[in-house]
């Protein structure tokens, strides 16, 4: 339990003070990439993989490890890149993580080490990349550039997630005074904003969306500029917490240091999950958490605090 503590303790003095944790690895060529390391459950040589019927060409096999029984996908396969040849499996390495609720391990030609850097240095994918690259963001460490990649936009297409609300969870009460509420949806990727966006909007809810958490901070601020609250424009704020130039510990941190925003219901919505959430939502104050994505949970909960906070 101690050992439990301690590392809490560790990972949320991060928290709030916009620095990740990156664990650079490598794909064919000299390239590197990265992945934040609160994603990362173990790094470890490619275990033996069994292969499973009908899979999707990416999912190399399944390996079983520490009793869980884990689909392997080929990471640079994935965006493009020429699969991992047979004989060269056994000798790369899998990154076992934990994404929007599933375990799944990224298998990757080497990794090389982990860093730690301020997010304000992490940025969004030069213009002109597309809208179908597998990038969120990009930083540069010792002079080289290293790229992020889109790790929700890869699941997204090796096994999609459901996205629309069920019928059930629908209710024409609640449509008919969402009409006149607007929330913001804050996700540096793509498919997470429009899996969110398409989800508030099934319920009646007008939406607005930023990429990150400092567009999302201008945006609020000139809001209230006329010294209005922020709650006279919006019902609740739903943000992701991995994002370019600011994240959204810090976004949080900085909304409820400012008495025009203070009053935002903020509610933290990532594909982070494991131990550490409560003590970090905790820390920077925000008013909830959700483990990404289900469309039904998310829709519920959000129709939920706007009952409670009594808005019409």
């Amino acid at each position: 339990m101690a050992g439990v503590l301690d590392s809490v303790n560790q990972r949320t003095q991060l928290v709030g003070q916009n620095r990740l944790e990156l664990l650079l690895f490598r794909l064919k060529g000299r390239q590197v990439y990265g992945i934040n390391v609160f994603k990362v459950k173990e790094v470890l040589q490619c275990p033996r993989l069994t292969a499973i019927p009908q899979r999707n060409p990416v999912v190399r096999g399944v390996a079983h490890i520490r009793g869980e029984t884990i689909p392997i996908i080929d990471l640079g396969m994935a965006i493009g890149h020429p699969a991992i040849p047979d004989s060269e499996i056994s000798t790369s390495f899998v990154i076992i993580t934990e994404y929007n609720r599933k375990t799944q391990g990224f298998l990757v030609n080497g990794v090389e080490r982990i860093v730690n850097l301020n997010w304000e240095s992490i940025l969004p994918p030069p213009k002109g990349t597309g809208k179908d690259v597998y990038l969120t963001a990009v930083t540069k460490i010792d002079e080289k550039i290293i790229e992020i990649i889109d790790v929700e936009k890869i699941l997204s297409d090796v096994s999609p997630l459901r996205e629309d609300v069920s019928e059930s969870v629908m209710r024409d009460d609640f449509r008919e005074k969402a009409s006149a509420m607007k929330i913001m949806v804050v996700d540096d990727s793509s498919v997470a904003r429009r899996q969110v966006e398409r989800c508030m909007k099934a319920v009646g809810l007008e939406v607005v969306t930023s990429n990150d958490g400092k567009q999302a901070l201008e945006l609020l601020q000139s809001m209230v500029a006329d010294g209005s609250n922020i709650t006279d424009h919006l019902s609740l704020m739903i943000s992701d917490v991995e994002m370019p130039e600011m994240d959204g510990y810090t976004l949080v941190t900085r909304c409820k240091a400012d008495p025009l925003l203070a009053d935002l219901y903020i509610m933290l919505h990532t594909s982070l999950s494991g131990v550490f959430n409560k003590a970090m939502v905790e820390k920077v104050g925000a008013n909830d958490f959700m483990a990404k994505f289900n469309p039904d949970e998310l829709a519920e909960r959000v129709m939920q605090v706007i009952d409670n906070n009594g808005q019409s």
